[in-house]
């Protein structure tokens, strides 16, 4: 396929116009997903996420008042906790493994986001997985920088704002893991 076509044709859908209001950095976020998403063998959930493992030794409580600690330092508020594992039948004496959901939001931020984009919706609240494997304990999170860094141009005010939540997301992986406030 010659270059002109392959231009006319991205043209013609939209892309390139979608590609002119990106943000800055998408190309690489993208290309960083990508092969993510490649090396896990198409594992899409693998390519939007953050996980870290965390460190021998620290504890789930040492983690959940990381968490809570590093929320507040970002002014994020804390707002539900689920416990999947509690309601699921095992054999006796088989003991489950710990997975807990924690959901944190700040209302302000999250409803001017909303008025960026309805679609956030979906996405909110922002959440941190803490879940045992058989190799330990990870956290899990969903990707950040695929809205602050991926989609379309947000008004720079609300760039800074979306910047510092994601700062504290990956904050509560990065010190929460080991346990550090």
């Amino acid at each position: 396929m010659t270059a002109g076509l392959l231009v006319g044709l991205l043209s013609g859908c939209g892309t390139l116009r979608a590609v002119a209001n990106l943000e800055d950095g998408a190309g690489p976020e993208a290309l960083r997903m990508w092969e993510r998403w490649v090396d896990s063998g198409g594992d899409i959930a693998s390519a939007t996420t953050w996980e870290r493992k965390v460190a021998p030794g620290v504890t789930v409580e040492q983690i959940e008042q990381s968490l809570a600690s590093i929320a507040a330092e970002y002014n994020l508020r804390a707002v539900g906790e689920l416990s999947p594992a509690k309601d699921l039948p095992l054999p006796a004496g088989q003991r489950p493994r710990f997975l807990k959901v924690y959901s944190y939001c700040s209302p302000t931020i999250a409803l001017r986001m909303l008025e960026f984009s309805p679609a956030m919706a979906a996405y909110l609240p922002c959440r941190v997985t803490l879940m045992e494997r058989e190799d330990g304990l990870w956290l899990y999170t969903l990707n950040m920088d695929m809205m602050t860094r991926m989609g379309r141009k947000l008004p720079p005010e609300l760039k800074a704002e979306a910047g510092r939540v994601r700062d504290g997301i990956w904050a509560m992986l990065d010190r929460g893991s080991t346990g550090e406030f």
